[in-house]
């Protein structure tokens, strides 16, 4: 199969993803008939924001993050249309977390307040390029991301079709990211930044602490900050800054949440996240 022919066949599987009759459209009418809508709701009567309360008492305690402006970025991953809009493949799972959290405007707040006191940004995107879509295996979460072309890119040396797809920025995220200081970092292809290069643009910058945001909670954001803080860095996530999917699999943002008490150094809203930046 050429280039071409790979990048048709992905436009075409887009499309069908779209569609009211997509695998993960299926997948969210599946989990609402189930009952399952929200993992988060159980009840009607029980709000998302009681399901992720944070405890009343840890089990470990939580020694907290103290910023230090040499030596801090903001990290902002995947924030692109296919996870946090409507025209996004995966609009039908995340919209509830995203809708929950603020997501969008919160991820805004913080690339605002990131701007405001020249603190380093950098983007860690998600891109696939035809050659990508020559892999021969992978996870259930992979196969989905390539079966239904999110993410997809015609060429790494061409901005042909990009503005306005899935793999475009979110519009009102472009005048950060486009001011001539923002960090874009080349992609990472699975999930953790181990394929792109994120640290070693924080390491060339002497950066050894981390404010982690973005999408998607348990699957790029978790693999990021797993892989940060095995590297040596100070990570605090900032919790409703990101979302996670709801699926009959489960809650993908509760899952997170309990993995982000248990790793990160610090667990942020993005009101005390705003705060400290300033």
């Amino acid at each position: 199969m050429t280039d071409k022919q790979a990048i048709e066949q992905i436009d075409q599987e887009r499309r069908s993803t779209l569609q009211s009759g997509s695998r993960i459209a299926m997948a969210a009418s599946v989990l609402g008939a189930m009952g399952l809508s929200g993992v988060a709701n159980a009840s009607n009567s029980k709000s998302a924001s009681t399901a992720y309360a944070e405890p009343e008492q840890y089990a470990m305690p939580r020694k907290g993050m103290l910023i230090d402006k040499k030596r801090v970025a903001l990290v902002v991953v995947d924030p692109q249309i296919d996870f946090l809009s409507p025209d996004g493949v995966t609009w039908p799972v995340m919209k509830e977390s995203i809708m929950e959290n603020n997501t969008v405007e919160n991820i805004e707040r913080l690339f605002k307040a990131a701007k405001s006191v020249d603190m380093p940004v950098i983007v860690s995107p998600h891109y696939y390029y035809p050659q990508d879509h020559q892999w021969e295996f992978g996870g259930p979460a992979e196969h989905f991301m390539h079966d239904s072309g999110m993410f997809a890119r015609k060429s790494a040396y061409s901005m042909e079709g990009f503005e306005g797809s899935g793999a475009d920025f979110m519009p009102q995220y472009k005048p950060y990211i486009f001011d001539g200081k923002t960090v874009i970092a080349s992609p990472h292809k699975v999930f953790g930044p181990e394929t792109n290069d994120v640290v070693l643009q924080l390491r060339k910058r002497k950066i050894d602490q981390v404010i982690l945001a973005g999408m998607s909670a348990n699957l790029c954001i978790e693999s990021h900050l797993r892989q940060l803080v095995e590297q040596g860095f100070e990570v605090a996530v900032v919790k409703d800054a990101t979302a996670g999917v709801k699926l009959p699999e489960g809650d993908g943002y509760l899952s997170a949440l309990i993995n982000f008490r248990l790793i990160a150094n610090d667990l942020w809203t993005t009101d005390e996240a705003v705060k400290k930046i300033a």
